[in-house]
């Protein structure tokens, strides 16, 4: 991984957990699960990519690819607890 690569990882890193507080700072005044599903969501993918930028690792290594199945599981599981019925 390059420098310059490993910059830019870092620094979307950086915005995951970013918007990860964002959410959970929502989460802190609705109390909506929707919320917590994001927040959880966007740390995952923010520990991936700082993950790969520890072990030098490139962002399109394999191994990386079950977290973010995970990630964007928990976005799918939270679109669908908001949109089923009660």
């Amino acid at each position: 991984m390059t420098a310059a690569a490993a910059f830019l990882t870092g620094a979307i890193s950086v915005a995951c957990f970013v918007i990860a507080l964002f959410f959970l700072r929502f989460w802190n005044s609705t109390r909506d699960r929707f919320f917590i599903f994001l927040a959880s969501s966007f740390a995952l993918e923010g520990l991936t990519r700082a993950a790969s930028v520890a072990l030098q690792s490139p962002d399109t290594d394999p191994v990386f690819y079950g977290t973010r199945v995970i990630a964007y599981g928990l976005i799918i599981v939270a679109i669908w607890q908001k949109n089923r019925g009660r």
